[in-house]
């Protein structure tokens, strides 16, 4: 860890806090991830998930892993350093995005998320939190703790309990173990649609309501739109009221028609329905006026707070707290 100084904490992941730090040997910043290790346990599975993922995945939306390194009994992932996610951008922008710069990083989203299901590996956390941005602009899917190698071929039982609840497809909520990667397309049709109204599609509490908004929204499913129901886990353990799908046009008011087609076609039920990331780039909304725009047109936030130099004593001061929540 000599070749590192700390700046500042940068943020607080489900499995450690990340602190920006600056790199002596290159003087770039760089975002650096400590992980306590029990040695009788190892490196937590998570943890090992997201080494295994960077360490393969090698794209431009895809944040760089730089280096694993360790610090007494902890792992430290050394990456790229980004400074806003896209829920900063969401929260903090004076201003609504505007459809050409929705698109553009819908775009980028779509190129990372094709990718890594073009390398087999499911996510299983896409939401605005995990989608860094650059300081050109450029956005870069982040936190591969949840993800998971996924083979057609060969049938798998997953956890259904992945994915942050306002971003879980239904078939999760429902208690599906055998799902695919459209669950990570579930999650980039509420991204998008969050970025067109401003805020949340499916801001649920609790599993059984954000089950409940999201059949009051899409309408009560049957044997047509989703086949595969009646089947999953949790089918028949609460029964909602019968409700009829919303229009579109109600949901997305301020939509053109291009935006609503595109995601009308992935927050479907059926799963096997689903545009693929590869089928949602080929879309019209990518090729209608406004079309994206170029990465100087982006958002950009306001500076950071000054910088501060740390201790890397800080690390285990941050773990202490963390255990303690």
């Amino acid at each position: 860890m000599n070749n590192y100084k700390l700046i500042g904490r940068a943020g607080e992941g489900a499995h450690g806090f990340v602190f920006k730090g600056l790199d002596l040997r290159t003087q770039k910043y760089v975002a650096l991830k400590k992980v306590a290790v029990n040695p009788n346990v190892g490196i937590p599975k998570n943890i090992f998930r997201e080494i295994c993922s960077l360490r393969v995945l090698k794209f431009r939306n895809i944040v760089k892993l730089i280096e694993v390194t360790s610090m007494g009994s902890s792992v430290i992932l050394v990456m790229e350093y980004l400074p806003w996610s896209l829920a900063d951008v969401l929260k903090n922008y004076d201003k609504s995005l505007t459809l050409s710069q929705i698109k553009t990083y819908s775009k980028m989203m779509l190129n990372g998320i094709d990718y890594i299901h073009q390398n087999h590996i499911m996510h299983r956390d896409m939401k605005p939190a995990n989608l860094m941005i650059s300081e050109k602009g450029v956005l870069k899917i982040a936190d591969f703790g949840l993800a998971r190698i996924y083979d057609e071929t060969t049938p798998t039982l997953y956890s259904h309990q992945v994915a942050t609840r306002w971003y879980r497809a239904p078939e999760l909520l429902y208690g599906s173990r055998n799902y695919t990667q459209s669950v990570d397309m579930w999650s980039v049709g509420c991204i998008i649609a969050e970025m067109v109204n401003g805020q949340p599609l499916f801001p649920g509490e609790t599993d059984i309501e954000q089950l409940a908004i999201v059949l009051d929204t899409l309408g009560t499913p049957n044997d047509e739109t989703w086949p595969e129901l009646k089947e999953l886990p949790d089918y028949n353990k609460i029964v909602f009221t019968p409700s009829t799908p919303k229009s579109w046009r109600i949901i997305l008011s301020t939509a053109d028609s291009s935006t609503v087609s595109l995601i009308s076609k992935i927050l479907i039920y059926n799963g096997i329905r689903r545009l693929t990331a590869r089928e949602a780039l080929k879309h019209e909304f990518f090729r209608n006026e406004p079309y994206p725009c170029k990465l100087s047109k982006m958002p950009k936030l306001k500076n950071e707070a000054p910088e501060m130099t740390w201790n890397f004593a800080d690390f285990d001061e941050c773990l202490e707290k963390l255990e303690k929540k």
